[in-house]
């Protein structure tokens, strides 16, 4: 510990305690549970796992070969995926299978209610603990010159023993919301960043790198005139992720489809005379290499025209008359 007085010592020491339920956390405890250690997963709100913070897809180029090895390593979120999918539409089709890129957009719903089936009720040898860890517990090793992790210490003082620690903050730590022209301490919206672990990490002289990452926009879909965009149709035989999965939740016609549209020179000029109000993409931190925002596209490029793509992040039947796309 960084000098902080512990209130109460849990009783119980574990194999394995995971920080951050999000899904690098939720992969990481439920494999640790699976190979027979004793594994505590400390997440902010349980209410939170598998919440689907941004575009609610996973896959594409590169990434749908990761799904596949983590499914072969009997992975969680590959079956999750196939249990909650709304459009499969795998990239790359035309270049071999090598270089097949599976991808699918998902139901955020159906996805954090499965998630959070499996992590919380369906998974062996894995407790979920609702707290913040704020620090490190660090021990003494035996010649006295060194020290090792020995567990964490929560917000309120509790220290819990565990022979490993695994830290899956996400965006968390010493976090920041960029809302145009405004920027507050946030791990996501509505949820707080983790200063005290930040600062334990750069005591013990670990280097912290910035980064930054967009929300696309929702809209409601009877805002939108689709006679404007074009309709890309979803894959009329859909190739799960997990290769345990023999039926999908849905049949291949209920799939909803992606509108692909283009920004026009007109929406261009609109962007760069009021890059000023955007103090996110004026911020020093590196931005997304492969998905990088429509400001940074207008910046980085003299070609005015960019695809749009429109997504549904749920299907319509949630007795809803207006539905979310992005």
């Amino acid at each position: 510990m960084s000098g902080r007085v512990a209130s109460s010592l849990l009783s119980a020491v574990y194999d394995v305690i995971v920080v951050g339920g999000g899904h690098a956390g939720c992969e990481s405890a439920a494999a640790s549970a699976r190979s027979g250690a004793s594994t505590l997963l400390v997440t902010n709100a349980k209410e939170k796992i598998g919440e689907m913070s941004c575009n609610p897809s996973f896959g594409g180029i590169g990434k749908g070969h990761l799904l596949r090895e983590v499914d072969a390593l009997d992975g969680v979120s590959p079956r999750i995926c196939d249990k909650s999918a709304i459009t499969y539409q795998a990239l790359n089709r035309g270049q071999g299978p090598a270089v097949l890129g599976l991808r699918a957009q998902i139901d955020r719903k159906e996805f954090k209610r499965h998630m959070k089936q499996e992590i919380l009720h369906e998974t062996k040898n894995l407790e979920v603990l609702e707290g913040s860890v704020e620090d490190l517990y660090l021990e003494a090793v035996e010649d006295g010159t060194r020290q090792r992790i020995g567990g964490v210490c929560l917000e309120d003082g509790t220290i819990i023993e565990a022979k490993a620690v695994v830290l899956t903050t996400g965006t968390f730590l010493r976090g920041e919301i960029f809302l145009g022209k405004d920027c507050w301490p946030a791990g996501r919206m509505g949820e707080k960043s983790s200063i005290g672990l930040s600062k334990t990490l750069d005591k013990l002289g670990l280097w912290l790198g910035r980064l930054r990452t967009g929300t696309p926009p929702r809209l409601l879909k009877n805002t939108i005139d689709f006679s404007k965009f074009r309709m890309m149709p979803p894959d009329e035989k859909p190739i799960p992720f997990s290769f345990m999965t023999d039926n999908l939740w849905i049949q291949p016609e209920q799939q909803l489809p992606t509108y692909i549209g283009h920004t026009t020179e007109e929406l261009a000029q609109l962007v760069r005379d009021n890059m000023y109000e955007n103090e996110h993409i004026r911020a020093e931190t590196n931005g997304p290499r492969y998905c990088p925002s429509l400001e940074a596209k207008i910046l980085k490029f003299s070609n005015t025209i960019h695809k749009i793509f429109m997504n549904f992040i749920f299907r319509p039947s949630w007795n809803t008359k207006d539905w979310t796309a992005t």
